[in-house]
C-alpha cells in the first residue's frame, strides 16, 4: 500500500550535483498522489481513462514538488519519435507531438511520462540548459538521445559538461520480445546482438533497453548515468505498460520525470 500523501522522487546524484546551479529534478513514483484503483498514486497521464481532476491534482503536486507554477510542468504529446521541442513557455495550445524537449528558460520543468519506456533527464549544470526525453526503443534507435544533446548544444551547452541520467525503464530480465522485433534490430546493425539474451519462449529473446540506451548516451560523448531500477518488477513504486498488458487489464497509469532551472 502507498501510504506517503506527498511525492518522493528519486534523484540522482549525478543531477542532484546541479543543485547549486539552480537545477533541479525528479524521477517519479507511484507516491504520493490522489489516483485510485489500477491507477491508484500518481499518475500523471492525461491519456489514461483515469478521472481528469486526478491527474491535475497530481500534476499539480509535481509542480510543487519542483517549484514551478503547475502550468509550467510541460509534458508534450508523445509519440515515439526522434523529435525534440525547443522550449521557451508554456504551450499555447495543443501539447507538440515530439518525444523531448530542451529549454534554458528559468521556472520550466521538462515533464516525460513512462510506463516501461526510458525516461531521461540532461543537464548542462554550468551553463543551466537541460532535457528531458523519452526513449523506447524506437525513439532510441531513431535518434532522440543524440538529437536532445544536440538542442541542448544549440542552447549553449557543452558535450562535455552534459550529465545524462536513465530513470526507472523496464529491466532486461522482464522485457521479452518476438522474432521480428529482434530481426529489425540486427538487420539495422548486427552488432546490436549483443542486447539479446535467450527466453524461456522458443524463438523469442530477452532485451536489455537499459544497456541500449545507455550505451547510446555514452557514445554520444555526455556524462551517463541510470537508476537500474525495473518498472514491471517494482508495482508498489511504477506504473507498467507490459505488467498492465499480461494482466488484461483495460488501462494503466503513468508516471513522470522532470527536471527544472529555478527562478
Amino acid at each position: 500500500m502507498l501510504t506517503i500523501d506527498r511525492p518522493a522522487p528519486i534523484r540522482s546524484p549525478l543531477l542532484e550535483a546541479g543543485r547549486s546551479r539552480g537545477i533541479v529534478h525528479g524521477f517519479f513514483t507511484r507516491q504520493g498522489g490522489v489516483s485510485e484503483g489500477i491507477y491508484r498514486g500518481l499518475n500523471v497521464g492525461a491519456g489514461s481513462r483515469d478521472e481528469p481532476q486526478n491527474v491535475t491534482e497530481n500534476r499539480r503536486r509535481v509542480a510543487q514538488s519542483l517549484g514551478v507554477r503547475p502550468e509550467h510542468l510541460l509534458t508534450v504529446h508523445q509519440v515515439h519519435s526522434p523529435d525534440v521541442v525547443t522550449v521557451t513557455a508554456p504551450f499555447p495550445g495543443e501539447r507538440p507531438k515530439a518525444d523531448a524537449m530542451v529549454t534554458n528558460t528559468p521556472g520550466i520543468a521538462l515533464g516525460t511520462l513512462s510506463a516501461d519506456c526510458g525516461p531521461v533527464l540532461f543537464a548542462d549544470q554550468e551553463a543551466r540548459v537541460i532535457g528531458s526525453a523519452h526513449a523506447g526503443w524506437r525513439g532510441a534507435i531513431s535518434g532522440i538521445l543524440e538529437n536532445t544533446v544536440e538542442a541542448m548544444i544549440a542552447l549553449g551547452a557543452d558535450r562535455s559538461r552534459i550529465v545524462a541520467v536513465l530513470g526507472p525503464t523496464i529491466g532486461p530480465e522482464n522485457y521479452e520480445v518476438g522474432p521480428e522485433f529482434f530481426a529489425e534490430f540486427v538487420a539495422r546493425d548486427a552488432d546490436y546482438e549483443r542486447y539479446f539474451s535467450p527466453s524461456r519462449q522458443e524463438n523469442y529473446k530477452m532485451f536489455d533497453l537499459w544497456s541500449f540506451i545507455i550505451d547510446r548516451l555514452e557514445a554520444s560523448g555526455v556524462k551517463t548515468g541510470a537508476l537500474m531500477q525495473c518498472t514491471y518488477a517494482d508495482e508498489a513504486q511504477f506504473f507498467s505498460y507490459r505488467r498492465t498488458t499480461h494482466r488484461g487489464e483495460a488501462d494503466y497509469g503513468r508516471q513522470i520525470s522532470a527536471i527544472a532551472i529555478t527562478e
